[in-house]
């Protein structure tokens, strides 16, 4: 049985409020988007995670790519995209992803991928040639990734680094004492040291964090959270309510009221965040693009006043 399958509740799934019911998309962009994905054998984590706000999103052609391939080697119990046992990495797809973002038009691109723990590398070489491919396609257009943990792969978050990336992602997801009921094949610490590696190598790139609330957390959790990325110098913290993607998934202990929202956001930006998203539809690309603009200004303010 998987820890997916393990932690699943026979309790009856809430009903969404009414500010998480977004509208079902239907643009001539969004399957504009699609057939582009589709044409260009790309995944997205904006389809394989369910995002509920593809919609949008596509409409405006943002689109997450999310590299290689689609089935990831871990179970988490919050996420959708599928597990198994992984294919050959696609050597193509760097040149895909460029092309993708050329088309698309896109000025900040967000990359992801799924967990390639059956690679030597975690798929980190493929990560970097990705980075390369894309800048050389679009050398105007900013880079945001969002990567795995690369556990037990030594050197290889320096690796991914040193190909200079504008915003380096990685998300907790959670606190620390949910980590086993929630994201049981991953570490606290492993990831909170990741981030502090990444300004360790590179003080002026830009890390970026998340995690999601109503799993059961309590507020001095997530407060603490906010003290740990802090003390571990990440800029950019993005909060946003957890949905049940299917009912073998960890449930929904309650929904997160707005105002609650918005109150983390003005603890986090008084803690000394750069930039905060903290909102009930908030995820790690929405509106990735407007955010970095007002990040890279927040940084340039910040400097100014030094």
């Amino acid at each position: 049985m998987s820890n997916v399958e393990s932690i699943a509740e026979n309790k009856q799934r809430l009903p969404k409020p009414p500010w998480l019911r977004v509208k079902a998309p239907t643009s001539p962009e969004y399957h504009e988007t699609r057939k582009l994905m589709r044409g260009l054998k790309l995944h997205t984590v904006c389809e394989e995670a369910a995002c509920p706000n593809i919609g949008e999103c596509w409409s405006q052609k943002h689109a997450t790519m999310m590299i290689l391939g689609d089935i990831c080697t871990r179970a988490c119990a919050f996420c959708n995209v599928k597990t198994g046992k992984p294919g050959a990495v696609d050597a193509d797809e760097p040149a895909h992803v460029a092309e993708a973002v050329r088309q698309l038009g896109l000025r900040h691109v967000v990359i992801t991928s799924v967990d390639r723990d059956d690679l030597d590398d975690g798929g980190a070489y493929h990560w970097v040639e990705v980075i390369k491919a894309v800048r050389a396609a679009n050398p105007e257009t900013t880079i945001e990734v969002l990567t795995p943990d690369f556990r037990k792969k030594l050197g290889m978050v320096d690796l991914v680094a040193a190909a200079k990336p504008d915003v380096y992602n990685h998300n907790l997801e959670t606190v620390p004492r949910l980590y086993r009921k929630v994201r049981a094949s991953a570490r606290y610490f492993t990831s909170l040291r990741l981030l502090e590696r990444v300004k360790e190598l590179d003080p002026s790139m830009f890390t970026k964090s998340g995690i999601m609330v109503g799993l059961g957390e309590m507020k001095e959790e997530v407060l603490q959270v906010m003290d740990d990325m802090r003390a571990a110098n990440v800029d950019f913290l993005t909060i946003g309510q957890y949905l049940q993607p299917t009912p073998r998934h960890a449930a929904v202990e309650r929904f997160v009221l707005p105002d609650e929202f918005a109150d983390y956001e003005r603890i986090a930006r008084a803690k000394g965040f750069l930039m905060v998203s903290a909102t009930p539809l908030t995820r790690s690309s929405y509106h990735a693009d407007a955010d970095f603009a007002q990040l890279r200004a927040a940084r340039e303010k910040q400097l100014a006043g030094a």
